[in-house]
């Protein structure tokens, strides 16, 4: 048996074959999806006897599911496909699954001596959030009676109470979740990104593609802790601009349809960040506006929108108008990554991309290409460093946002109860006026339940008394402008990597250019 198969509608119409005869008079079939609430980038899933359920498409095409971004739309519907097949060998179909159905795939899926691919908590709560979803919408449109997944009440974000799925896994912490310490961040960029040695020194002869863009987008996720789409779909009147007066954050707005919640979010980035992405848009990305341009690139794009004037000052809404003439608007909060690679403005030499990040070519540089980038930077620094130290560092993305957590932790924890000084009286009153450290690290990645900051992004120092820890007397310059409580963070990050797994930071015996 095949199992349940899963397609994707192309994002730009595909013509259909002459002289196939089961495609005979369907010659309009973009438009025919269109008029049954089929877009571009939905998915259809085809079960083992080669049958499309209509109620999964409706579900699938025409419900909340259509706003999920692609990775999790991809990550559910895998999900999907798996508790399927574990029905139809039952002889069920999803819609006549019972809480025990449900209770013995999560047994078979986590426990099971019969499952070879058995997965961990962290897995298991992905598919169970899908299931949830999926059954949510089967029960309130009355399309099943009662919902197979057993849901329990908890506390929400704002001391609400909410429903969660009762198979939540407690023990949800995901191999893939690694954390770097600033310095074997820097270590990272400067060997993978810059094509410096393992003696600190850039080699001769490096050439790499893009560099100044590669750097200044791993920056900006390192401090800002921006998901991979979040960052990566960024346009040039998103990023904050460098001010006169000296600030060491800069703050910008995430969109609401490229954040994961979809619900826009403040983002945080350290200034020097800020100059290099101003760097980097003003050499690297101007001269491959420049060449595109020169060869027309621009002129040829199958759909371009030509942004004249935006309004409003908090609530931004683009004016455009496109190749044909058709004049429309779109609120900035609401355009999404796909409509975001079509916007252009119009420059000196011509029309320009407002899109960020751009290849060699002057084009958009898509998010998921980015996983690239980071996957041969590390590659590089194991070949360079191998030998010298006995673990060169890697890094990901979504490396970079665990680590921008556990660090923002330290350095909250570390301002709270040291650098203001306040009594134990003061401090419960600061945290009732302003949360604690966790649910300040928890708004700045934007998630909505506290338990995923504490239980997998921040579990190194889930368990540690971090107040004890951090007794220090007041900061006090040493030399070269470090602080006694800079000096603090550091060892703090150092003593975490050496007492927790997954934490990565520079051996002691390896020399770091300063």
């Amino acid at each position: 048996m095949a199992g349940w198969q899963v397609y994707w509608v192309p994002r730009r119409p595909v013509a259909v074959p002459d002289g196939v005869p089961v495609l005979a008079g369907f010659g309009d079939l973009a438009e025919r999806e269109e008029r049954v609430g089929i877009h571009p980038g939905d998915p259809i899933l085809l079960s083992p006897d080669y049958r499309i359920d209509e109620l999964l498409c409706l579900y699938l095409c025409r419900s909340s599911f259509v706003r999920l971004m692609d990775s999790t739309k991809e990550d559910y519907t895998e999900d999907y496909c798996l508790l399927f097949d574990f029905l139809w060998l039952r002889g069920k179909s999803w819609i006549e699954a019972t809480a025990d159905d449900l209770w013995d795939f999560e047994d078979w899926r986590t426990r099971s001596p019969r499952n070879p691919q058995k997965v961990g908590g962290a897995r298991w709560n992905r598919g169970l959030a899908a299931f949830a979803k999926l059954y949510s919408w089967a029960t309130k449109s009355e399309w099943i009676a009662v919902n197979p997944v057993e849901m329990r009440q908890t506390v929400g974000r704002y001391g609400e109470a909410i429903e969660v799925p009762a198979g939540r896994s407690k023990n949800a912490k995901s191999s893939n979740v690694h954390w770097l310490t600033p310095r074997a961040f820097r270590q990272w960029v400067e060997v993978g990104l810059r094509g410096y040695g393992a003696d600190g020194v850039p080699e001769p002869g490096w050439a790499g593609r893009m560099e100044d863009r590669n750097v200044a987008f791993a920056e900006l996720l390192f401090s800002s802790g921006a998901r991979l789409t979040e960052g990566g779909s960024l346009l040039t009147i998103e990023v904050p601009r460098s001010a006169l007066r000296a600030r060491r954050y800069y703050s910008g707005r995430l969109a609401k349809a490229v954040t994961k919640s979809k619900r826009p979010r403040t983002y945080y980035v350290a200034a020097p960040v800020v100059g290099l992405i101003e760097g980097y848009s003003e050499s690297m990305r101007a001269a491959a506006v420049r060449r595109a341009q020169a060869k027309g690139r621009y002129d040829s794009l199958p759909e371009r929108k030509l942004v004249t004037r935006i309004t409003g000052r908090r609530k931004k809404v683009l004016h455009w108008v496109d190749q044909d003439g058709v004049i429309g608007e779109t609120a900035l909060n609401d355009a999404t990554v796909e409509e975001r690679m079509t916007l252009f403005t119009e420059g000196p030499a011509g029309p320009e991309p407002l899109w960020l990040w751009l290849n060699e070519s002057g084009l958009p540089f898509h998010p998921e290409s980015w996983e690239n980038v980071f996957r041969g930077a590390s590659k590089r620094c194991e070949k360079v460093l191998a030998g010298v130290v006995s673990e060169p560092p890697f890094c990901t993305p979504h490396m970079c946002r665990h680590s921008m957590a556990l660090y923002m932790l330290v350095v909250l924890h570390h301002i709270v109860d040291l650098r203001m000084g306040l009594t134990p009286e003061e401090r419960r009153d600061f945290r009732l006026l302003y949360g604690d450290p966790w649910r300040m690290v928890q708004d700045l990645l934007g998630h909505a339940e506290l338990e995923t900051t504490r239980e997998i992004y921040l579990a190194p120092v889930s368990d540690l008394q971090l107040r004890s820890l951090l007794a220090e007397p007041v900061e006090v310059e040493e030399g070269d402008g470090v602080t006694v409580t800079q000096k603090r963070v550091t060892d703090l990050l150092t003593r975490l990597a050496q007492e927790s797994e997954g934490i990565q930071d520079l051996e002691e015996k390896l020399v770091v250019r300063q």
